[in-house]
């Protein structure tokens, strides 16, 4: 019969769990024999308590155990689990049999964390993948309220979260610009040291002290809040939350990850709501130089159109303004027979302030 004595630890390691169960089994199974113990079983640790990996003779005892001791059993510590053997059974001293069973616990650790590390290896490539798309999706969006709407739904999504709150920064305060799930505060001082506080962590109702209150201000109502920076270029313009994690055991906590994703959602927003920002910008600027042309075309309105002939003298008039419109006016004028009327105005400054001041 094959035991771990004679299996290397390669081949142990590629076994598919079924035979890696089997064969610990048989080599618990020889250790009993050996040593004349009538029941004993082999457990592993894990992230919540111990996993039993092995038993041996007819005992049954818990699949799972969160600590020790265990009633009706004594139990031989290992590195990395322990052996139970049923009480009134003297506990057998160490030998190589029992480093061979220590060792497939550990082997069984080993295994569980390779596990992970591949799960988490194809989540993050999942992820990453899931984040570009909303990169693209998101940055083809210029209407900075449709894309303050779409970040947020985008964020709740990725994040399996109830509720969302986006601020942006605006004359040293966060103020909403878009809230899903729940109310949330219209605007917050940038300076609070509230604010630094839910930046740092995960934060939960349960929080004593500055970290909770935020939390009841911003989303009231949340249990567990996550809120990471919107900054383009070190600079931060906004702040992005998302609260109440949603899972098969109800609303509870972010993990640690949660907040690198968002994190990284967030640089990718960001990019968008400046362009978006440059965008209205732009927008805005454009329509302030119509209005400007329009306010020059109207100045150019009330200058006139000719100069009178005067006898012996020859009149022109002439506007040009520093901007596109300006304060300078001039005008001549009939006021009886022979006499003529020059008035020359200039408002003090330039630009449009300027040409409605003269206009009126």
């Amino acid at each position: 019969m094959t035991t771990l004595a004679t299996t290397s630890w390669r081949r142990l390691f590629t076994l598919d769990h079924g035979d890696r169960q089997a064969l610990i089994r048989t080599e618990l199974e020889a250790w009993c024999g050996a040593h004349g113990v009538v029941g004993a079983a082999l457990y592993s640790v894990t992230t919540d308590g111990f996993v039993r990996l092995a038993t041996s003779g007819d005992v049954e005892p818990p699949s799972r155990v969160e600590a020790l001791p265990l009633d009706g059993w004594h139990a031989l510590e290992l590195p990395d689990g322990f052996l139970l053997v049923e009480a009134g059974q003297t506990l057998p001293e160490a030998d190589t049999g029992l480093i061979l069973l220590a060792a497939a616990a550990r082997i069984n650790v080993l295994k569980r964390e390779i596990r992970e590390h591949t799960f988490q290896a194809s989540f993050r490539g999942v992820e990453l993948e899931s984040l570009y798309e909303i990169g693209l999706a998101i940055g083809n969006t210029l209407d900075l309220d449709e894309l303050g709407e779409e970040v947020l739904l985008r964020a709740v999504s990725l994040l399996d979260a109830r509720r969302g709150a986006l601020y942006l920064i605006s004359d040293d305060h966060y103020r909403l610009i878009r809230a899903i799930g729940g109310a949330a505060q219209e605007e917050v001082v940038v300076s609070d040291a509230g604010i630094a506080l839910v930046l740092d962590r995960e934060v939960s109702v349960e929080m004593v002290g500055e970290a909770g209150e935020m939390l009841g201000l911003l989303l009231p109502g949340a249990t567990h809040m996550l809120a990471v920076p919107v900054a383009v270029e070190g600079t931060n313009r906004g702040l992005l939350i998302v609260a109440d994690k949603e899972s098969r055991y109800g609303v509870g906590p972010f993990p640690e990850s949660d907040r690198r994703t968002l994190a990284l959602f967030a640089n990718q927003a960001a990019i968008a709501l400046e362009n978006a920002r440059l965008h209205r910008l732009a927008l805005e600027k454009e329509r302030l130089e119509r209005e400007m042309e329009l306010a020059a075309e109207i100045q150019q309105q009330i200058l006139p159109k000719s100069t009178p002939d005067i006898a012996g003298y020859e009149v022109l008039g002439w506007n040009r303004p520093a901007r596109q419109a300006g304060g300078d006016y001039f005008d001549v004028f009939s006021l009886a027979a022979d006499h003529w009327g020059l008035v020359v105005g200039d408002v003090t400054g330039k630009g449009l302030p300027a040409a409605m001041m003269v206009s009126t």
